[in-house]
């Protein structure tokens, strides 16, 4: 029996996450033997996320209805976004929250490139080195770890994941990661002034404009950009990250996760790292 869920597997968690959701109204039936598809909230990137830390952090996660600002008619000229399958940035982006299996080797020096962060016995991803076997694998940065060569590493400290793999061999790292739990992507149409109606500072989403195709589609401030089509922005002056949106074509694809998040991520991080290591190419599809 294989110790990793199976493309069948992952299609059947699916289906039960669905069915989950489609149980969780007012007229779900209250069995307390019933087990809630995982992940839960409380699951997310290994964060104690209870309703209080929500409603104190993330209050837009409680609305079940977008901003006022973002209930607006859909006119010829007032597109929402475009079908998933024709945005290449939403292929890029691959956000798919699924657990997936990948192996490793090390480079010339002995290393993956790779950094994590212990967050709430969660370890995820922080720094993925540009051109390393971390980066060639597909380590995306908000990839939460759960095992190293057969290993569980919930509550595991950073140094001990790192010794994990200083002391692995060569080739056959083996690992399970879920691929980024709380980030989301969003497609986007720039106007005719090629704007996509929204502005940041060092990466953090700080004002949506009425009306504009940001808040139709449900971007929201208080959030961090991670991604412009699929290319990682992290570490990014805010003036290379305009670029690459302007570049970007008359649709855009961001991915976003909440600050709450992210400062847990970056905390105690030297921007430097971010800046001069983090890998920032363009995804291969």
């Amino acid at each position: 029996m294989s110790l990793y869920p199976s493309l069948e597997d992952m299609k059947i968690d699916q289906l039960s996450k669905a069915q989950n959701a489609a149980l969780t109204g007012p007229t779900a039936p209250q069995n307390p033997s019933h087990i809630t598809a995982y992940p839960s909230l409380g699951d997310f990137m290994g964060l104690e996320l209870t309703e209080a830390v929500i409603k104190e952090n993330m209050p837009e996660y409680l609305q079940v209805a977008l901003p006022q600002s973002s209930q607006v008619s859909v006119g010829a000229t007032s597109m929402i976004a475009p079908l998933s399958g024709q945005s290449l940035g939403l292929h890029r982006a691959q956000v798919t929250h699924g657990v997936r299996q990948l192996t490793l080797c090390k480079d010339k020096d002995g290393k993956v490139g790779l950094r994590v962060k212990p967050i709430n016995n969660g370890v995820f991803v922080c720094l993925v080195v540009d051109n390393s076997p971390a980066a060639l694998a597909g380590l995306r940065f908000g990839d939460q770890i759960l095992q190293v060569n057969g290993v569980n590493v919930a509550g595991f400290t950073m140094d001990k994941v790192h010794e994990m793999f200083k002391k692995s061999p060569v080739n056959g790292i083996n690992l399970v990661v879920r691929d980024r739990p709380f980030e989301r992507t969003l497609t986007l149409h720039k106007d005719s002034a090629g704007t996509v109606g929204f502005q940041f500072k060092n990466g953090k989403i700080t004002t949506i404009v009425k009306d504009s195709s940001a808040a139709r589609n449900g971007v929201l401030t208080e959030h961090q950009l991670l991604e412009v089509e699929g290319q990682n922005v992290v570490g990014l002056k805010d003036k290379q990250i305009s670029k690459l949106i302007e570049e970007a074509g008359e649709v855009v694809t961001i991915t976003v996760v909440p600050n709450f998040i992210y400062d847990h991520m970056v905390k105690k991080m030297a921007g430097s790292l971010l800046k001069d290591l983090m890998d920032h190419s363009i995804p291969n599809l």
